[in-house]
């Protein structure tokens, strides 16, 4: 089975901004600011359509239902999803401080069939003036301290916070309390979930509404877990993630290579440079779905990438 692109869903958040349609090369249905590309989805109502080749228009979803095995091999996911949502982020502003259940949480709040969510960052442009990102605990802190703080407005203070640097890559295991900060464009990999509980907003108000955004502070509290800091691994590592739930590997490129192992899943995604990828034209931005029927294909030209795989658990 031949490698798939995908269409980009775009995503207006009223903290986005306006690099993702250029970043991607690929027009937007939105005139606001588009905080989110969703490049590889199989979360419901916003299913990828495959974006070229003999499947183009068909979603992500059908072609899995097809032939499961030729996308997964013999590890297909019991439910036919996609176990994983990609999605590359543009935050101008401070997205809002939140938490994701595990999976066995998603499923006792929101029922079966719901997974959790674990997450991880590649940081992709940063500034090193306003940047941060914000991922666990402050050594210390309580579940008394924190709760306390939320209803001090100060909830902030009690997050570890640091000054990302591109290349960075933060892992997010499910119960982690984050924040994306301000001038931050950033890849991300997580599990197919979209549930998300906001624990603050830095008081924002929807211009929509003239309201703030709900909070979800009871149900999130419920789900935290309280580790201490989450850091990052630098910008020199290759092997960035490896759980249970998927792979990340970062490789650099000056001429010709195969991407892709016969009988799994992977992912390429480029953040730098041009090339080939299997027959594909692959520049900054290029997410390839490479099948597992498919084997390994070759790969060429002068690439820094990303190649995601799939975890025993996905």
């Amino acid at each position: 089975m031949e490698p798939l692109t995908f269409e980009p869903i775009f995503k207006s958040m009223p903290w986005g901004g306006r690099r993702l349609p250029g970043y991607l090369g690929a027009a937007s249905p939105h005139a606001d600011p588009i905080g989110e590309a969703w490049v590889l989805s199989d979360v419901e109502g916003n299913l990828s359509r495959v974006a070229a080749g003999p499947h183009a228009g068909r979603t992500l979803r059908d072609v899995i239902a097809d032939d499961p095995a030729a996308i997964f091999g013999d590890d297909a996911p019991a439910d036919g999803r996609f176990p994983l949502l990609l999605k590359f982020i543009d935050a101008r502003q401070e997205l809002s401080v939140q938490v994701h259940p595990n999976d066995e949480q998603a499923v006792a709040h929101k029922g079966p069939g719901h997974r959790g969510k674990t997450e991880a960052w590649v940081i992709l442009d940063s500034n090193p003036e306003t940047s941060r990102i914000y991922a666990g605990f402050n050594d210390g802190v309580t579940a008394g301290d924190f709760r306390k703080a939320m209803s001090l407005e100060r909830t902030h203070e009690m997050l570890h916070a640091f000054t990302p640097k591109p290349g960075d890559c933060v892992f997010l295991e499910a119960g982690t309390v984050h924040a994306i900060g301000a001038d931050i464009l950033l890849f991300e990999v997580q599990q197919t979930s979209d549930i998300t509980y906001r624990l603050h907003d830095w008081n924002r108000v929807d211009a929509g509404t003239g309201r703030p955004r709900e909070l979800h502070v009871e149900a999130g509290l419920a789900v935290v877990g309280f580790d201490g800091p989450c850091r990052a691994v630098t910008a020199a590592d290759e092997t960035l993630v490896n759980c249970r739930h998927f792979t990340l590997h970062r490789r650099t490129l000056d001429g010709s290579t195969t991407v892709g192992q016969a009988g799994q899943c992977r992912v390429v995604v480029v953040i730098a440079g041009q090339g080939i990828i299997g027959d594909i034209d692959a520049t900054i931005g290029s997410v390839v779905l490479l099948p597992a029927a498919g084997g390994a294909v070759a790969c060429c030209g002068k690439l820094e990438f990303l190649e995601c795989g799939l975890g025993p658990s996905a």
